[in-house]
């Protein structure tokens, strides 16, 4: 497994460029199995959480072709999916414990061939992440499920039906449009997520002769296709990793322009730097941010679903916090175990208090951390260590990158090109 190591102290400045979102991506690649068709996928990053998922589509009998950039960069990655000889509906463990998101492949299979076997989905150790809201929604839509070691999962053909969800589920979500676009009626989800990576996918399903609208509000509405054909599309910038390349500029009082960006995606975390001092400007598709010496606390910081502020950016803006001017509050309310990074930034010398409920932290801002070797345990708590170690005195070792590799594609190189001294190995 590999590791950073970063040598803090220098002011970031300069230009990044943003590719493809992780969390788009992924429930994308489900859909393609649902056309029989190719499908042709531009600014795919090239991550793990893409890799597996491409392992994934190759068990199931599709063709997967990459076609990588010739402009001399890591973005503009093509990735084709030939799914015309689809023949499997089964997911293993082996592709599940690595990845959560396997778990959309259950919509895609059932619309597809009426029948998909999934083991229970594995992924980052974040607390209780039930997939009951998956489970009651596709029953409601026709088909029989049952639990066991796996979700064996059957119907003659899905059923258009209305939805109401008791969260608005990402996930879940993904899977009802992913199951409805080849159903029988009109399926309406209420309380729908209204992520942007959610009008993304109905973009995506869309394009392929879908009957989606909705998208980005709260009630979706799917009348089923009959059949659907083959697509090109471009995946939506990662907003996730644009808000971590903000706040480690941010963090170093440094200043940055990110280009090909969706501003209007990450209003809730430019909103939270201009709060802590930053001064942010958009024009078109680039955001530049211009930090103040030292960032300013938060009164209050909560995670909650989109258009609030996103739970996976809640560790990078603790390490943040963790070197701001004051006392702040963090709540985590979509995860209950999400601070696998506060004793890693502990050890580096940051005051956070948890709260017996796992969910609440205390952030008082200290004048330096301390270079340390740190373990990420998570995706976000990975980014979140390496960002500490650019603004702490010393060196800093962050090992198991694998986890910051799932969803971050080659984040040295990035930083370095803003001036960071970091380096894998």
């Amino acid at each position: 497994m590999g590791e950073y190591r970063i040598k803090g102290g220098k002011r970031l400045k300069g230009e990044v460029r943003i590719g493809g979102s992780k969390n788009a991506v992924l429930p994308i690649f489900a859909a393609t199995v649902l056309n029989g068709s190719e499908s042709i996928l531009h600014n795919c990053p090239l991550i793990q959480d893409t890799f597996i998922s491409i392992e994934i589509l190759k068990h199931i009998g599709c063709t997967v072709t990459i076609e990588k950039s010739n402009h001399g960069d890591k973005f503009g990655n093509t990735i084709i999916v030939d799914s015309s000889k689809a023949h499997n509906w089964n997911v293993p463990e082996k592709f599940t414990n690595m990845m959560r998101s396997s778990v959309l492949f259950m919509g895609s299979l059932l619309g597809r061939f009426g029948k998909a076997d999934i083991s229970f989905p594995g992924g980052c150790k974040l607390g209780n992440r039930p997939i009951d809201m998956h489970v009651k929604s596709l029953k409601k839509m026709g088909a029989a499920i049952k639990t066991g070691d796996m979700l064996c999962c059957r119907t003659m053909q899905m059923q258009g039906t209305q939805i109401h969800l008791d969260f608005p589920s990402v996930g879940a979500t993904e899977n009802i449009m992913l199951a409805a676009a080849l159903s029988i009626g009109e399926t309406v989800i209420l309380n729908a997520a209204r992520e942007p990576e959610i009008v993304d996918l109905e973009h995506f399903l869309n394009g392929m002769g879908a009957k989606i609208k909705g998208a980005g509000t709260s009630t979706i509405v799917i009348n089923g296709a009959e059949k659907l054909h083959s697509v090109e599309h471009s995946v939506m910038p990662d907003r996730i990793v644009a808000g971590t390349y903000l706040t480690a500029v941010a963090i170093t009082g440094g200043e940055v322009s990110l280009v090909d960006i969706w501003p209007r995606d990450i209003v809730p975390v430019t909103a939270k730097l201009a709060e802590m001092g930053c001064q942010i400007s958009e024009t078109g598709n680039t955001i530049t941010l211009k930090a103040p010496p030292r960032l300013q606390y938060v009164s209050k910081l909560e995670t909650s679903p989109h258009p609030g502020f996103p739970t996976d950016l809640q560790a990078p803006f603790v390490t943040a916090l963790s070197v701001a001017d004051g006392t702040s509050v963090v709540a985590e309310n979509i995860f209950s175990c999400r601070f696998g990074h506060v004793p890693e930034l502990q050890r580096m010398g940051a005051d956070i208090m948890v709260m017996q409920d796992g969910r609440n932290f205390v952030v008082r801002g200290v004048e330096q951390l301390k270079g340390a070797s740190v373990e990420a345990t998570d995706l976000r708590c990975g980014a979140a260590l390496i960002l500490a170690g650019l603004v702490a005195e010393g060196e800093t070792t962050v090992t198991n990158s694998h986890h910051v590799e799932r969803g971050y594609q080659q984040i040295e190189l990035d930083l370095q090109a803003i001036g960071a001294n970091i380096s894998y190995h």
